[in-house]
């Protein structure tokens, strides 16, 4: 009957939703994966389970995990042709940050490197 319109479980994350169904049915799994990946990401941060370098590496891993959760299921940024000025937009967030955070650290760098110790100072005002 209805051949070429897909249904709401046919639909892929971030694509139009032709019901108010299917688009609820999205949002709310988006919340409930980033849910669990929030729980999981306590779980990860409290428990003794793993090893001790390992805990990094996991929360890591979780939240590039969670930051996919949230660029598909609610910022609905894909791979479709039309969403190229998303894409980019995002790439272009992304290196302005990654500019002021280098930046930032380079210059607390030079800022450490070039500063005068604190008892060196004090001989200075004697």
């Amino acid at each position: 009957m209805s051949e070429n319109r897909p249904d709401a479980s046919n639909v892929a994350p971030g694509q139009p939703h032709d019901s108010m169904f299917s688009e609820t049915l999205s949002y709310v799994l988006g919340l409930g994966l980033a849910l669990v990946l929030t729980g999981i990401s306590f779980w990860v941060a409290s428990t003794s389970a793993l090893w001790g370098p390992g805990v990094a590496v996991g929360l890591v891993v979780l939240a590039i995990a969670q930051m996919g959760v949230h660029l598909v299921f609610f910022l609905h940024i894909n791979t479709a042709p039309d969403n190229t000025n998303n894409v980019l937009a995002l790439a272009f967030g992304v290196l302005i940050v990654a500019l002021v955070i280098a930046g930032s650290l380079w210059i607390m760098d030079h800022l450490n490197q070039n500063m005068m110790p604190m008892h060196q100072m004090m001989q200075m005002q004697r």
